[in-house]
Parts: structure tokens; sequence; C-alpha cells
């Protein structure tokens, strides 16, 4: 039954599913960029670099493609999603029934989220085998990491529409985000062959935490010190952005 958070949380869902489908441009962004992106890091990363910080080129490459299916895939396609819900009137309208705001904007996230962690099963799968990245070390933190990178995905994407009157200027508002995280988190290239001093600035950035479980995971350079410190990290942040979007999300457009 609809009645139920689960039910509602169901209905919702399928909704969302069929209208992702007909947002070509927003389907194109989760899908394909995602997949595509990753093999320009390739080319941006010494291989010599790697090995003498304790890596291979599969391993980088597996937390290139989650990180960049959590950017693209679930983040900035949840960005023009909500802002989308919210110009159309369709939030307003979902909060006059029964559904809950937090089973709205987590109905409206399924999708990008579903599409999202299939990219990171297929990445892992084509990493391991063909770039002999082999299984991960610490399979426990690279699940932690992507446990912890969704939720905080989707809480930033909600808030970054607070900074936009339209679909279009919400791609503008997550530019920001999209272009730290994809330099400076660890994305394209990886902290451990930064220098010392500004891996310790991009170590404190949203997604970085959870990108550092996923690699240090993976590869098995990940201390129990430093696996404590990263999730301790991601979890303030995702403290801080659902807060945010509790005080300033708007659920209908600004005239």
């Amino acid at each position: 039954m609809t009645t139920t958070p689960a039910g509602r949380l169901k209905a919702l869902t399928r909704a969302e599913f069929t209208l992702l489908g007909r947002s070509k441009g927003v389907l194109f962004t989760a899908v394909f960029v995602p997949l595509v992106l990753p093999f320009s890091v390739s080319r941006s990363v010494d291989e010599s670099d790697l090995l003498d910080a304790g890596l291979n080129l599969g391993v980088v490459l597996i937390s290139s493609t989650i990180a960049f299916s959590l950017l693209f895939a679930v983040y900035s396609s949840l960005v023009s999603v909500y802002a989308a819900r919210r110009e159309e009137l369709v939030l307003k309208r979902l909060r006059t029934g029964e559904l809950r705001d937090a089973e709205i904007l987590a109905g409206a996230a399924v999708p990008s989220v579903v599409i999202g962690l299939a990219q990171c099963g297929a990445a892992a799968v084509v990493c391991a085998t063909a770039l002999d990245a082999g299984a991960p070390e610490a399979p426990q933190l690279v699940l932690l990491g992507l446990v912890l990178g969704i939720p905080l995905c989707v809480a930033l994407a909600a808030y970054t529409t607070v900074f936009s009157r339209s679909v279009e200027s919400a791609q503008v508002a997550a530019m920001p985000m999209l272009i730290v995280s994809m330099f400076a988190s660890g994305a394209v290239v990886p902290l451990e062959v930064l220098p010392d001093k500004l891996a310790s600035v991009c170590e404190v950035l949203p997604l970085t935490s959870a990108l550092t479980l996923v690699r240090g995971g993976w590869g098995g350079t990940l201390s129990g010190g430093e696996a404590v410190r990263a999730a301790a990290v991601a979890v303030a942040w995702i403290a801080v952005a659902v807060f945010a979007v509790r005080k300033r999300f708007r659920w209908e457009p600004r005239r």
C-alpha cells in the first residue's frame, strides 16, 4: 500500500525513473559522462609516481570512476532533478500529500543513486580484471566509502539548488563542487602523489574522505587510524549538509 512509508517511496521512485528516462540531457550526464572521463586520468598521472605511493593504475582508475559516478551520476544529475521538480511545482504539490520531506528528496534521488551504483560495480569489475587491480584488500572500507559518499552527494545536490533560480542556473551553481572535487579530492590525481601541505588541505574537502576510503580500501594502503579519521570527516560533512538542507532548501520557485 502506498500509505506506508515504503509504499509511498516506491511509488515516487517509479515516477522518478519515468521522468528521468524522458530527460535526455540529465540521462546522458548521469550514464555516459562518468564512463568517459576516467580515460583521461590514465594520461594525467605518471605511473612511476603511483608506484612510489604504493598505488597502481588499476586502483587509481577504480577510485576515479567511482568519483565521477558520484559527481555526475548522483550529484550533478540530482541538482538538475531537484531544481526541475521545484520549478515545475512538483515538490510543492507533493508536500501537500502524505509524503514527508525526507521521502520526497529520497524518492527523487533513487534513480540517480541506482545508476551511480551500477557504474561503480561495472568499473570495479572491468578495472579489477583488465587492469590487474585485483580484488579489494579491505572491501569493508570500499563499501564504507560508497555508503558515506552517496548520501553526501545527495545532500549537497539538494543544498546546491538553493543558489539557483532555474534548471540552467542550477548546473552553473554545481560547477564549483564539480571542479574542486575533480582536481582536489583525488578524482583525477591521488592525494598520495601531491605535496604534503597541499594534500593536508585537500583532505578536508567534502568528497575526499569517501574517495580515500575507496582507494585505500582497494589497495590496502589505509591504516586503521586513517580510515577512522576519513570516516569521521565524511560523517561531519554529511551532518553539515543535512542541516543546511533542512534550514535552507526551497520547496517552491523564487518569484
